[in-house]
């Protein structure tokens, strides 16, 4: 079977913007999901409204890779799986390495979901001594002091940071500097890497701060709609040297 360090995805040399890219993975799982449940066929707006896009940003990206779909039938579910885990590079073997293997590291060792969609944990490591040999979804922890040889002797582009801030940028470089080309990046840090080296973020703090944005404007609406703030309630008021004043100073 091929490995993640021998062989590319072909998206780029086939000139799919990066938009699209971004998108296939959430048709992808709407197709499994499809499949899963032996549907054979599906339209492009089912497609669309269970991956949450329009259906002409759909079609659109389906263009890029070949697929039009029949008219009246619509698109062949079993051939997009495959042909969109091709061009992902998904009917590869992928093999990854876990650097950082604290609660957020454990829980994505455990995570299923690598295997079915063509990834393989080739490797767990953490820098805390302690943690060598420690089981951990099967697999022993392995100390860092390795990571370059792991690296070379499993043949892995992929590498996934799970370390506190301080330490992931010297991490990624150790990463890097060892022949990995993709770095899926948990550590709430921006990493610098040179030309060549693909970098996702997730920082979750950031995504609830920006749910949190969303909350709060909801929660605006809704008084906005409930009519004007009563003097009292809007102005919380208390008696000062020189009468009353805002309970509140303004800065």
């Amino acid at each position: 079977m091929a490995t993640g360090r021998t062989h590319r995805p072909a998206t780029r040399s086939r000139g799919i913007p990066e938009a699209t890219v971004a998108r296939l993975p959430l048709y992808l799982r709407a197709l499994t999901a499809l499949s899963e449940r032996s549907v054979p066929t599906v339209s492009s707006e089912e497609l669309a409204a269970a991956a949450g896009v329009n259906s002409a940003k759909l079609r659109k990206d389906f263009s890029y890779l070949g697929s039009y779909g029949t008219r009246g039938v619509g698109y062949d579910v079993e051939y997009l799986v495959y042909q969109i885990s091709r061009e992902l590079g998904l009917t590869q073997d992928w093999p990854v390495v876990i650097v950082g293997i604290g609660n957020l590291g454990a829980a994505l060792a455990n995570y299923g979901g690598f295997a079915s969609r063509g990834f393989r944990v080739a490797a767990l490591i953490d820098a805390d001594p302690a943690m060598a040999g420690t089981p951990v979804a099967g697999m022993p922890v392995q100390h860092t002091d390795d990571l370059e040889k792991i690296i070379e002797e499993n043949g892995v582009s992929i590498g996934v940071i799970s370390t506190p801030a301080g330490a992931a940028q010297q991490v990624c470089e150790r990463l890097v500097a060892a022949g990995v080309t993709s770095i899926l990046n948990f550590a709430p840090t921006v990493l610098s890497v040179p030309d060549g080296v693909d970098v996702r973020k997730v920082d979750l703090s950031i995504e609830l701060q920006i749910l949190a944005f969303h909350e709060q404007r909801k929660a605006g609406e809704d008084a906005a709609h409930d009519g004007p703030v009563p003097p009292v309630a809007a102005k919380q008021q208390r008696k000062g040297p020189d009468g009353d004043v805002p309970a509140v100073m303004p800065a």
